[in-house]
């Protein structure tokens, strides 16, 4: 995906300032971005040897030190100048091409047929400056390639451009589609997520060890410093967990549009976020205990080749029942699912009555959990391999694990089945994963 140090940019006409015809560059805010290295290589130093940072800056007269912060000043601002100044770039027929580098020449070949989501971030202060940060999913790379800081219609506009031309659009008229329409479908409401995050049931064993753990040293040394120092981490890591969640999931928005579900989120960072479509390889409901009385439920995603991972926070299941079937066109949620034999109680006490697994005619659904119930759904066409894993206790009692891997590099169980369902779904679930991946459609863009 990326081309080795010192590759060329190809056939391109250049022209002034050796920049090629089509190239751009970043916003003019972002050498601010970057200035900020030499400084923290010199603050690096002094936590790293502070007894000797602390001599070397006394040694040092007064004048001599304000001429030294003013030199650093100005490496960090020509460092950050310079880095800008050399950042190019451009959208060609078949790729994005993005070149950095001043001694060291990189450049990275993005293909447009490979995108398969554009998300767009606005950090606080980026969203006072008005400018933004472009964010790209890309298959068969695990980190995001990015473009920050672009102004923030600039980025609208390129991110539209971006999505067009991996829908196939040609170049010429990939401007002319615009952005996307989207149709709003669901707005997670402030009060229902803070109520949601209250019945979670996480911040309460947060702030039951922050008390236990302080009492205990309390009980045990009599000394109110040691107390502290441990109870006020304690207290502030419980509230903070939370607060992190409410303030990142503030204004929860999904809406639907041609290149995918759209998904908008945030009180501090505003995040622009897309489920690609037909990349989605397993849905997550999840159901803590105390959400139950309201039917309530948390729907996650794995993405192949994306982080994005959150669908809805929360929502009512018949809703978020109704926003499944748009990430996986013609599945249906199991209503009822088999419980293991009885006999399985021998091999996971208590815990196997969380257990449960249904086939349908369109996905592998597992469940498990007894306090917080997760139900994973796997459509056919994305299984990648099916594998029956059976321990010594589980053969002494004739039950098995059938576990099934997705192109998310991750692994799907239905366990404690009886020995011979469990054979029986290794041979038919295999068939149904060959035949389902022969009937998708392909994941386009705009399709």
């Amino acid at each position: 995906m990326k081309a080795p140090d010192g590759a060329t940019t190809g056939n391109s006409v250049t022209g002034g300032a050796g920049i090629a015809v089509g190239e751009r560059r970043l916003h003019p805010i972002t050498p601010l971005r970057r200035a900020w290295a030499p400084i923290a290589i010199l603050v690096g130093w002094a936590v790293h040897d502070p007894d000797g940072a602390q001599r070397q800056v006394t040694s040092l007269a007064t004048t001599t030190l304000l001429l030294g912060l003013a030199g650093l000043l100005v490496s960090a601002a020509l460092y950050g100048f310079l880095t800008w100044w050399f950042t190019y770039f451009a959208v060609t027929d078949t790729e994005l091409r993005i070149r950095t580098g001043l001694l060291f020449r990189r450049t990275a070949h993005i293909r447009l047929d490979r995108i398969q989501a554009v998300d767009v971030t606005q950090p606080l202060l980026a969203r006072v400056i008005g400018v933004s940060k472009l964010k790209l999913d890309v298959v068969g790379t695990e980190n995001k390639d990015e473009l920050a800081f672009l102004g923030a219609d600039e980025a609208r506009a390129l991110r539209a451009e971006l999505l067009a031309r991996a829908a196939g659009f040609a170049p010429e008229t990939a401007h002319e589609v615009g952005e996307a329409p989207v149709r709003e479908l669901v707005r997670v409401a402030p009060r229902m997520l803070a109520v949601s995050l209250l019945l979670s049931g996480g911040p309460w064993l947060a702030l039951m060890g922050a008390v236990a753990v302080p009492a205990f040293l309390w009980f045990l040394t009599h000394n109110v410093w040691t107390v502290l120092a441990t109870a006020l981490p304690l207290v502030g890591a419980a509230v903070t967990s939370s607060a992190g969640r409410f303030i990142k999931e503030y204004d929860w928005t999904v809406g639907e549009s041609p290149d995918g579900l759209r998904i908008d989120h945030g009180l501090l960072d505003r995040m622009h976020e897309t489920v690609p479509p037909g990349r989605v390889q397993t849905v997550r409901i999840e159901e803590p205990l105390m959400w139950r009385r309201r039917d309530w439920v948390r729907v996650e995603l794995d993405v192949a080749g994306s982080t994005n991972s959150v669908l809805i926070p929360v929502a009512p299941r018949a809703l978020a029942v109704g926003i499944i079937a748009r990430v996986l066109p013609g599945v249906t949620v199991p209503e009822s699912l088999s419980r293991p034999p009885r006999r399985a109680r021998w091999c996971v006490p208590l815990w196997w009555r969380g257990y449960g697994f249904a086939v349908t005619d369109t996905v592998f659904a597992s469940r498990h959990g007894l306090l917080r119930r997760s139900l994973s759904l796997v459509p056919h066409a994305k299984v990648q391999s099916v594998r029956l894993l059976q321990g010594p206790w589980q053969r002494v009692h004739g039950v098995a694990d059938v576990h099934v891997e997705t192109g998310a590099n991750n692994t799907v169980p239905a366990r404690m089945r009886d020995l011979d369902e469990a054979r029986a779904l290794l041979a038919s679930q295999a068939e149904r994963s060959r035949t389902s991946r022969k009937a998708a459609r392909p994941d386009r863009w705009m399709s």
